[in-house]
């Protein structure tokens, strides 16, 4: 397993290992034939979430300035979820010897939420 205490994803971004051949998740989702044949979506376990979306404060009258006190909308997607995604939209890095993907969160269809998914 990849150790992910070095990394630091940016944004909106999310770090995904896939799931391969994925005909069913363990949590019994079941994909169509079809969808994974065309390889439009794929599926995996987010192991690393970025912090979202920036957003600035409404009492800068210097929005620009880095003062270190950032705020961010959170994304939805947390670590240990499975992750359905447009594949599309996924760029795929090797690290580690390890195959990994990275999606924004506007790529994402589908979470599932299970503490017994990793298990």
């Amino acid at each position: 397993m990849i150790n992910t205490n070095k990394i630091i994803v940016v944004g909106d971004r999310i770090l995904i290992k896939p799931e391969e051949n994925l005909e069913k998740t363990n949590s019994g989702l079941y994909l169509p034939p079809g969808v994974t044949e065309k390889e439009k979506v794929q599926g995996g376990y987010v192991l690393k979430v970025g912090p979202g979306y920036p957003i600035a404060s409404p009492s800068e009258d210097e929005p620009w300035k880095e003062n270190g006190n950032t705020k961010y909308i959170s994304l939805q997607a947390k670590e240990g979820d499975f992750a359905l995604f447009l594949k599309k939209d996924s760029i795929p890095i090797e690290l580690e010897g390890e195959k990994l993907i990275i999606v924004s969160q506007n790529a994402i269809l589908l979470l599932i939420r299970d503490e017994d998914l990793l298990s």
